[in-house]
């Protein structure tokens, strides 16, 4: 499979800046996987004229497409403020995204990974200024192309609140602010999911910012199932794919995390003949990665390198929730592997013409 096969064309404005208002005002693209759904059709936008069985929706009413005893499940994870922008000693300017903190710290205070931007490494153990509120010092080149920095807060200053004073969210590089502080204020909220509570994440699992508290009330009000399992998104869900066969991309792991309650109620909807709905490609790795072979999860906890392209065979996910993809990426990939590649791509061609936004702060797509 090459890469080229996973392309299109998206027209600059179609990229969407801001998100809609309220989460669930934006709008609902349900793609149905069988030939023979009940939709309405649309010609092939790649020019094979076969029939793409769609439905154009507003997220709010996702859940008439949905039955009781159905079971979402959401991605917890909640998002860092792990952008720092700051100088060198040597006055040079220096951008680090922070990604996880390295298990085996050396006592000079919490140690992280992270990937920077900078012309010229630091020498090993020089300070890097990011403002008043966190002493930051590089450490070295760390594993998989991304570097060591040793953080320390001021005393009785924990962590977590020194990053919350300096840092920014991590916003995709194709959103542009442009130095405005309401919007990157507005972000600080609204680039998490309601239900966002395990911090970790250097990106959003973007399907879940489509949900409000109240339509998630709505949906249990329903009969609809709700389980949280935790992946937190890392480098390996946004860096590209680099090699010309798809199949050749190497996937890198990310922590995630399945406790029981999850797997229960993974069990209990098969046990009830409901479909397990993922919401987000997160959540598809994640109950993948922790299948048992017969359609139910067990409880997990470690990393996951999971490589979902067209061929695999899903064991747990029935039916998706996701936002449209940029070209030529893994996401893009997995969902094509999901729905079939040629019934994606029809159906992306068919949002753009429909005027739908793209990535992160886009629309939604529910494929049934």
């Amino acid at each position: 499979m090459k890469l080229a096969d996973f392309d299109y064309e998206l027209p600059p404005e179609r990229i969407a800046q801001s998100p809609a208002e309220p989460r669930d005002a934006s709008r609902l693209f349900v793609l149905r996987r069988g030939a023979a759904a009940g939709g309405k059709g649309a010609a092939d936008a790649q020019g094979g004229g076969r029939d793409v069985p769609f439905e154009h929706a507003f997220f709010r009413d996702i859940g008439s497409f949905l039955s009781p005893g159905d079971l979402l499940v959401l991605n917890d994870t909640r998002v860092l403020p792990a952008r720092l922008r700051g100088a060198k000693g040597s006055g040079g300017r220096i951008e680090i995204l922070l990604v996880e903190p390295e298990a085996d710290g050396d006592g000079t205070g919490d140690v992280w990974l992270c990937i920077a931007g900078f012309s010229r490494p630091p020498r090993a153990g020089a300070s890097l200024d990011f403002g008043d509120g966190l002493d930051v010092r590089y450490l070295g080149p760390g594993p998989q192309g991304m570097h060591r920095v040793a953080l320390r807060a001021p005393e009785g200053t924990p962590l977590r609140e020194a990053l919350a004073s300096i840092g920014e969210m991590p916003l995709p590089p194709y959103i542009h602010r442009n130095g405005d502080p309401a919007a990157a204020l507005a972000d600080a909220e609204r680039y998490q999911t309601v239900y966002a509570a395990r911090e970790g994440a250097i990106a959003a699992p973007t399907a879940g910012l489509h949900y409000t508290k109240q339509l998630l009330a709505d949906l249990r009000g329903k009969g609809i199932g709700i389980a949280k399992v935790t992946l937190h998104v890392g480098p390996a869900t946004f860096l590209p794919v680099r090699t010309e066969d798809v199949q050749d991309h190497p996937m890198g792991a990310e922590r995630y995390e399945i406790p029981r309650a999850p797997a229960q109620a993974v069990a209990a909807a098969r046990c009830r003949g409901g479909r397990v709905v993922a919401v987000g490609t997160t959540v598809v790795r994640a109950l993948e990665s922790a299948s048992d072979g017969r359609g139910g999860i067990l409880p997990a906890a470690g990393r996951t390198d999971l490589y979902v392209f067209p061929g695999y065979r899903f064991r747990v996910v029935d039916a998706l929730v996701t936002n449209f993809h940029l070209p030529r990426s893994t996401l893009l990939v997995l969902v094509a592997a999901f729905a079939g590649r040629e019934r994606v791509l029809a159906a992306y061609g068919e949002a753009v013409a429909a005027g739908y936004r793209f990535y992160s702060y886009g629309d939604a797509m529910l494929i049934l």
